[in-house]
C-alpha cells in the first residue's frame, strides 16, 4: 500500500533483505543495448506499485517476488563485464521500480563508482524523498519513464497519479545532472496530440534532458499476463503504425533536439 507517495512499513519489510546488503532482483541481462548508452549489464529489480495496462513484465510487480542478491555479487558480475562496457557502457538498474529500493541501490551505485563503472537508473519516478535524492546524486544518467502528461489518463494507464514523476524530473533538473525522457506510445491511450504538446511545453526549457525516446507499444508480454492469471485489457490495441510514430516524433522534435523512436 501507499501513503503520501511512500511505501508503508509492511511493504518496505517485504522488499528489503534483513542484511541491508542485498537487492531484491527479478533478473539480470548481460550486454544490453537498449537500456542506456553503450553496452550495459541490466539489473531488473522486483516490485512496482504502477499497474501499467501494457506492462511487458507483470511478473516484476509483486514486492514479494524475485530473489535476493548480495551487492558484492552484483559488483563482481559488473567488473567481469567491464571490458565490454568500454567508455560509454556500464550498469543500468530497471524494474519493476528501482526507487522502491533506493537505500540499497545507493550502496550499489557507490560501489560501482569505486570500480569506475557508469550507473543508469530507469525509473517511473514513483516517489521522491531524501533517500531517493541521495540515490539520484550518484546516478550518472536518469532515464525517466513518463507514462502520460495528463494525470487522469495517467491514472487510467497505471492506476496511480503522475505527480511524483514530475517532482522527480524537477529535482533532477535542479541538480544539473543528465536525464533522458522515455514515452510509451499507446494508440488511443497516450497518443493524443494535445497532451503530447503539453508534455513538450512542460519540459522544453529543461537543460538536463539530453534525449527523448519514443517506445512503441507492443503486446510481447501478453503471455505473461495470461500465465499469471491476470486480465490483459489492451488485447484489442494494435501497435502504432509508422505514420503515428512519425507524427509523435515530429511533435516532440518541435520541443527537443534529440528525439528517437526505439
Amino acid at each position: 500500500m501507499i501513503k503520501d507517495g511512500l511505501l508503508i512499513p509492511q511493504e518496505v519489510a517485504q522488499l528489503n533483505s534483513p542484511t541491508s546488503q542485498q537487492l531484491r532482483v527479478h533478473s539480470i541481462e548481460s550486454f544490453g543495448t537498449h537500456d542506456g548508452p553503450g553496452i550495459r549489464m541490466v539489473i531488473f529489480v522486483q516490485g512496482c506499485q504502477f499497474r501499467c495496462l501494457y506492462c511487458a513484465n507483470p511478473d516484476t510487480m509483486d514486492v514479494r517476488g524475485g530473489h535476493f542478491l548480495d551487492i558484492e555479487e552484483l559488483v563482481n558480475r559488473a567488473v567481469k563485464q567491464k571490458p565490454y562496457f568500454r567508455k560509454a557502457g556500464g550498469v543500468t538498474v530497471s524494474g519493476g521500480e528501482p526507487l522502491l529500493q533506493r537505500t540499497i541501490l545507493k550502496k550499489l551505485f557507490d560501489r560501482l563508482h569505486e570500480e569506475g563503472i557508469n550507473t543508469v537508473l530507469d525509473s517511473n519516478g514513483r516517489l521522491i524523498d531524501q533517500h531517493a535524492k541521495d540515490l539520484l546524486e550518484v546516478t550518472d544518467l536518469l532515464m525517466l519513464d513518463v507514462k502520460h502528461f495528463n494525470n487522469e489518463w495517467h491514472k487510467k494507464l497505471t492506476g496511480l497519479s503522475n505527480t511524483s514523476t514530475f517532482k522527480v524530473a524537477a529535482h533532477r533538473e535542479s541538480t544539473g545532472k543528465p536525464m533522458w525522457l522515455r514515452y510509451v506510445l499507446v494508440p488511443g491511450w497516450s497518443d493524443q496530440e494535445e497532451h503530447l504538446h503539453e508534455l513538450g511545453n512542460h519540459f522544453k526549457n529543461y537543460k538536463t534532458i539530453e534525449r527523448v525516446e519514443i517506445l512503441p507499444y507492443h503486446q510481447l508480454g501478453v503471455h505473461k499476463w495470461e500465465a499469471l492469471g491476470m486480465e490483459y485489457k489492451l488485447k484489442d490495441v494494435n501497435p502504432p503504425n509508422a505514420q503515428k510514430l512519425e507524427k509523435t516524433a515530429s511533435i516532440f522534435r518541435s520541443y527537443f533536439k534529440d528525439v528517437r523512436v526505439n
